[in-house]
């Protein structure tokens, strides 16, 4: 059964995600990747703001290719997670909600997850073109320099994902692991 979401993600939505949920997702959305984590953090860290509203947000770790005629976006397939990984326990902090990428977490996130109410969804490598069908609006809100990587708000309308680790720790990629390994 595939489960519908509309965001912003509150407690309630997450509360009742578990890992192995089918999920579509419909409403705002932001994407960053490696350049503007690093930079997000670097504000942060000269007491500046940050260029997105956290709370209750999801980032998907992507960069788009160019737009062909007609189109909203080009390819928008997720990139490798673990590249943020060293950032994203301060984001949650800040009141993100959640992630989308490819790919396990480290125990720091996993444990910045479960403290913060946070779930982390899996888009299908290697699907970007069906997935950027989902896309319906894009607007770069911030490091335009950054090129692909600058930070933009996608509105998407029932973008598939997979629930891969819910708030209460449970981690399909280890999940499935384990359930093949006893046979």
């Amino acid at each position: 059964m595939i489960r519908e979401i509309i965001t912003p993600l509150t407690y309630d939505i997450i509360k009742n995600l578990k890992a192995g949920d089918f999920i579509n997702i419909t409403g705002k959305i932001y994407t960053a990747r490696d350049s503007a984590h690093k930079r997000m953090i670097t504000d942060l860290e000269n007491n500046k703001p940050i260029p997105i509203p956290l709370e209750g947000n999801i980032i998907y770790y992507m960069g788009p290719t160019p737009a062909k005629e007609n189109q909203v976006i080009g390819s928008a397939g997720p990139t490798t997670s673990n590249r943020m990984d060293s950032f994203a326990p301060t984001l949650m902090d800040l009141g993100l909600k959640g992630m989308i990428g490819k790919g396990e977490r480290s125990p720091e996130v996993i444990e910045s997850m479960e403290k913060n109410n946070v779930i982390y969804f899996a888009a299908i490598g290697g699907a970007g073109a069906l997935l950027s069908k989902h896309i319906t609006n894009v607007k770069v809100i911030a490091y335009d320099d950054l090129g692909t990587e600058a930070i933009r708000e996608l509105t998407v309308d029932k973008l598939p994902v997979i629930v891969v680790i819910d708030d209460k720790g449970n981690n399909l990629y280890k999940l499935e692991k384990d359930k093949y390994r006893s046979i």
